[in-house]
């Protein structure tokens, strides 16, 4: 009779390989090479990222000038997400961009509230003014 069966593994090896290194399941995944998320590890840059503007975005939006007000708060909602990303010079280019068109938009609805105020004075100088139209009978 022959024998068919495998030779038995030699001892300390149960036929399967080592666990992986590193932790397993639910570990952080290894940083990518060259050091990976921006030089600051898994929280991205070390530091303190540029002001996002967002609190004057949002006000200039609802009290000044609507258009610039919006875009303001695209820009302003970048920075934090770049910043963690590593994206240094992306969130401080974002962080100019949201202070820039919320001063636009405070400018313009600066400029439109003092144009309306100078409509509506002159506008009541000249109807109080005019005692030309006599309505008696």
């Amino acid at each position: 009779m022959s024998d068919t069966t495998p030779p038995p593994p030699p001892p300390g090896d149960h036929g399967s390989t080592p666990p992986p290194q590193g932790g397993g399941y639910g570990a952080p995944p290894p940083p990518p090479p060259g050091g990976g998320y921006g030089g600051g590890g898994y929280g991205g840059p070390t530091g303190t990222p540029p002001p996002n503007h967002l609190v004057w975005a949002i006000l200039s939006t609802l009290f000044c000038c609507l258009p610039l007000g919006v875009v303001s708060i695209v820009f302003a909602a970048q920075v934090n997400s770049k910043w963690t990303a590593g994206d240094v010079a992306g969130a401080q280019d974002s962080s100019e961009k949201a202070r820039k068109f919320a001063l636009w938009a405070t400018i313009i609805g600066v400029i439109v509230l003092v144009l309306y105020v100078v409509l509506v004075v002159v506008a009541g100088i000249s109807l109080s003014g005019d005692t030309s139209t006599d309505t008696s009978f």
